[in-house]
This record gives C-alpha cells, sequence and structure tokens, in this order.
C-alpha cells in the first residue's frame, strides 16, 4: 500500500515538473493565437439585421444578447474605423450614447403629475389641519396667559437662568387671563 502511493507520488510531481514548460509553451503561443482571433473577428462586419432597429429594440433585449452585441461592435471598433458600416456606426453611437438606460427623457406628463400630487398634498393637509381645529378647545392653556408667564419669568431670575441677557418681559407674550376671553376681532 505504501508502495503505490510512493509511485503515485512520484509520477504527480514528475507531471507537475512537465507543467511549467507546458505553461510556458502555451504562454508563448497565446499571442498569435488571440492575434489570429482578433483578425478573424474584425474580418467581418455585423450583420444588419441584427443591427436593425437597434434604438426600438434595445431596451427589451436580453442582458446577454446586449453585452454580446456590444462586445462584437467593441471589437470590430479596435480596427480601423474606416472599415466599419453606416449601421455599425449608428448602432454604437445609440449603445454608448443614446437615451436609454439612466439617460432616458422623463415621460411627458410626468410634471403634470408631480404638480397634481404637490397640490394634493398640500390641499389634503390643509383639510386636516381645519378637521383637527374644529375639535380643538376653544379655550387657551392656561399657561398661556400673561400671569403664568410672569411667574415663569420670576422663577427663572431667582433660579440665575441667563444672568447676562435675561431681562424682564422677556417671557410674557400673552394677554392677561381677563382680556383673553373678551378678544377683539380685527377688522378687516
Amino acid at each position: 500500500m505504501l508502495r503505490t502511493s510512493i509511485v503515485r507520488a512520484a509520477r504527480s510531481s514528475a507531471s507537475l515538473a512537465a507543467i511549467p514548460s507546458t505553461r510556458q509553451a502555451v504562454h508563448r503561443a497565446a499571442p498569435a493565437v488571440c492575434a489570429q482571433q482578433q483578425q478573424i473577428r474584425k474580418a467581418h462586419a455585423i450583420s444588419n439585421p441584427t443591427l436593425a432597429n437597434i434604438e426600438r429594440r434595445w431596451e427589451e433585449m436580453p442582458p446577454q444578447e446586449q453585452a454580446d452585441l456590444w462586445m462584437s461592435l467593441r471589437d470590430r471598433m479596435k480596427a480601423d474605423w474606416k472599415e466599419l458600416t453606416l449601421q455599425e456606426k449608428k448602432a454604437a453611437y445609440y449603445i454608448a450614447f443614446g437615451p436609454h438606460g439612466p439617460r432616458r427623457p422623463p415621460p411627458a406628463d410626468e410634471g403634470r403629475k408631480v404638480i397634481f400630487i404637490t397640490l394634493a398634498t398640500i390641499a389634503g393637509s390643509v383639510a386636516l389641519f381645519f378637521f383637527t381645529r374644529m375639535f380643538a378647545s376653544p379655550h387657551r392653556p392656561k399657561t398661556m396667559t400673561k400671569e403664568w408667564q410672569e411667574a415663569t419669568e420670576e422663577y427663572m431670575q431667582a433660579q440665575g437662568t441667563e444672568p447676562i441677557t435675561f431681562k424682564k418681559g422677556m417671557m410674557v407674550q400673552s394677554l392677561p387671563a381677563a382680556q383673553q376671553t373678551k378678544q377683539p376681532k380685527p377688522e378687516e
């Protein structure tokens, strides 16, 4: 058993030693083979039915087909551009710079939809505001009276809050409680 594993190891090491020379031979031959393949690819133009109406068909084409067409066009463009057909030039330009994907223009009625949705949202918020005001109490909270705000001001002075910028009457912004109930309506 040990003998067979040693023999196998020796064979595999011998085959591994042969690999670098095989790899070197492949790497030396690879540029010539690649150059031949590129010349073969560049030798023939892409068929007109493949490129016909590419502007209409591009979006519906499967991604693999789009990639294959772009790669073949890219290979054709590596050669002299005078050899490209007019269809190939148009297709290459459309694929590179055409109005598809993120460069697609917005739909014609998009501005109208945005304005309508914005106005509907504003109208809904105004309606919600007035609906909540219908159920709100007509009396102001007790903290919004002049007396409460003066008491708050005295408390803040006693605590030493903002001793530099604090001035008398700073917190008072409401009418006295007696006047709040009899507020005259503004004249129009």
